[in-house]
């Protein structure tokens, strides 16, 4: 492995070594699943170009050219290994991944782009659309141990290497198992890795951060539909998302965060918001809530129809299409949701903060330090009371920047807001009350010092200001607008100095 690791690294076999073989516009397109550009850019066999053939394209290449690009392991050392076939073709996928900081090579199943069919039910999946997703948006506090919940290859358990003391990954799936072994022994990691459904094999343990790409997907429980390991948890409509929800505060510990994602239904009339907040009744658990999108039933169908292999048009395809909506159209189901959960243990007794929000448009990348700051930062309001809040000197953070819109030549705006520029990219509007708050916010006057000025200068009853700036810094500190100034006793809010711990 050590072999084979550090001739994939002298190939130039990485995120980079591959774009700059690829370029944007064939990238672009084997993303899209068309290899046509991919193999045009790969044809003169420059640098790492036979091995992006041979594991990305699913393309014959020969002993002698393997044993040239890696002179350590060879054909034969890829042969021993699983991955090469007799016949020079892949016996997987083998690609580079990687984060700001870390190059990792990660072993699936091959797609259909290779297999040009439907995928078999015990597919292991690569890296895809929401393994990336979840690995951008994943707080990363430094903890002593993590569970990967429903590893798949370990693209997870990957990222919880490099900020977590022991990590734990499991998976219903053996061949899914057997990957993650491969992966982690390919990248010099130790994992814990444990076989059974979702919770059973961690039963009576804690740990300080979980973190899943559970089987989400809602699939109708009808015969000739296929149950996808990967994606299929085998519960009827969001009934995984739900049971997850409603059951890992039991394994996490006092403090402990847990994040995944997940899907939900809605039916007509309902709010999303009370169909997850159900869920959460009695967990005792702080949740944080973000629906990023959501899908008509038709919509929902054919995303993960054509997620299986099956083409729109084909018999195979409508069959399946059909299925689905009669099992929508049986619970009466209008919307599915698709979103992100963060939830949190608290580390004392006290009534659990509550935050199911919408945001569908441009986040930052990665969104995980945000999400920690954010847990963080409710966290801190939820142990605070109004007076402390108002005596605390606050400071606009150093990404938000003020918006005035107005009629040419009208002396006073028509509208002040603002705006975020990482995070969630939030957007505030402002009345004069705020306005003049938050131009005041320089981490030299506390809140109080500053809305009783603002009361005297508005003629304003002082209580009602009072009230009135408590709310609005509440708002602006959940949102990560507003820090506690460098002058404050206290320094910055407890999510900025967890982040620069």
């Amino acid at each position: 492995m050590a072999g084979l690791r550090a001739d994939l690294s002298d190939a130039g076999y990485t995120v980079e070594g591959v774009e700059e073989i690829l370029g944007p516009v064939a990238a672009a397109a084997l993303h899209r699943g068309h290899t046509g550009p991919a193999m045009r850019a790969t044809a003169s066999g420059e640098g790492c170009a036979p091995l992006i053939r041979l594991w990305a394209l699913g393309r014959p290449v020969d002993d002698d050219t393997l044993d040239a690009a890696l002179p350590r392991t060879g054909a034969a050392g890829l042969r021993a290994m699983g991955l090469l076939g007799a016949d020079g073709s892949a016996g997987c996928d083998l690609r580079p991944y990687g984060d700001e900081t870390h190059t990792w090579w990660v072993a699936s199943d091959h797609g259909e782009t290779v297999t040009h069919g439907p995928l078999p039910v015990d597919h292991v999946l690569g890296v895809g659309g929401a393994s990336t997703t979840l690995s951008s948006w994943t707080p990363r506090p430094q903890v002593e141990r993590a569970l990967d919940l429903g590893t798949g290859c370990g693209v997870q358990a990957l990222h919880l290497s490099t900020h977590v003391g022991s990590v734990t990954a499991t998976d219903i799936s053996d061949r899914a198992l057997a990957y993650a072994a491969f992966n982690a022994a390919l990248n010099g990691m130790d994992l814990d890795l444990r076989a059974g459904s979702l919770f059973e094999p961690v039963v009576g343990e804690q740990f300080d951060l979980i973190v899943s790409n559970p089987p989400f997907v809602i699939t109708p429980r009808a015969e000739g539909v296929p149950q996808y390991t990967y994606r299929d948890g085998g519960a009827r409509g969001d009934g995984i998302v739900a049971g997850l929800v409603r059951s890992v505060g039991d394994y996490l510990t006092p403090g402990g965060i847990a994040h995944f994602l997940g899907n939900w239904e809605s039916r007509a009339g309902e709010d999303w918001r009370d169909r997850v907040g159900g869920w959460l009744e009695g967990t005792g658990l702080d949740a944080w809530v973000i629906q990023r999108d959501q899908q008509d039933p038709a919509e929902y169908a054919e995303t993960w129809v054509r997620d299986g292999g099956h083409l729109p048009g084909s018999p195979e395809f409508e069959a399946l299409h059909d299925a689905w909506l009669d099992d929508f159209a049986a619970r009466g189901v209008a919307t599915i949701g698709l979103g992100v959960v963060t939830l949190h243990k608290p580390a004392t007794p006290r009534d659990p903060w509550r935050d199911l929000v919408e945001s569908p448009g441009p986040v930052a990348t990665p969104m995980g330090p945000s999400v920690l700051s954010g847990v963080w930062a409710r966290n801190w309001l939820a142990e605070r009371s109004p007076d402390e809040l108002l005596d605390i000197a606050w400071e606009v953070a150093d990404d938000v920047t003020e918006e005035r819109v107005g009629r040419p030549g009208a002396p006073d705006p028509a509208v002040i807001q603002l705006r975020q520029g990482g995070g969630l990219r939030r957007t505030v509007r402002l009345d004069t009350l705020g306005a003049a708050l938050v131009g005041v916010c320089d981490g030299e006057l506390t809140a109080r010092q500053a809305l009783q000025a603002i009361a005297g200068l508005l003629d304003a009853d002082p209580d009602a200001v009072l009230r009135q700036g408590v709310d609005l810094v509440t708002e602006l500190v959940t949102a990560g607008m507003l820090w506690q100034g460098a002058g404050t006793d206290s320094g910055r809010t407890a999510s900025q100095r967890h982040i620069q711990r």
